[in-house]
């Protein structure tokens, strides 16, 4: 059943705020990979970042509504 948080006397979506813990985690995670140059072992940078993204944001999703 989805979920609603009032943030500033306002209904948000909780799947809003997995999104916005989602992008923090993944951005802490590319600035790794970026830092120790990870990035030239992967085949499809672009696509490496896009899954990544996609799975932080499931991961938290199913933990979440499970």
């Amino acid at each position: 059943m989805p979920r609603e948080i009032d943030l500033f006397n306002a209904m948000v979506p909780s799947l809003l705020i997995i999104f916005a813990f989602s992008i923090v985690f993944f951005l802490i995670l590319d600035k790794l990979t970026a830092e120790f140059d990870i990035d030239r072992y992967i085949w499809h940078p672009a696509l490496f970042r896009t899954s990544l993204f996609c799975c932080f944001f499931c991961a938290i999703g199913i933990w979440w509504y499970k």
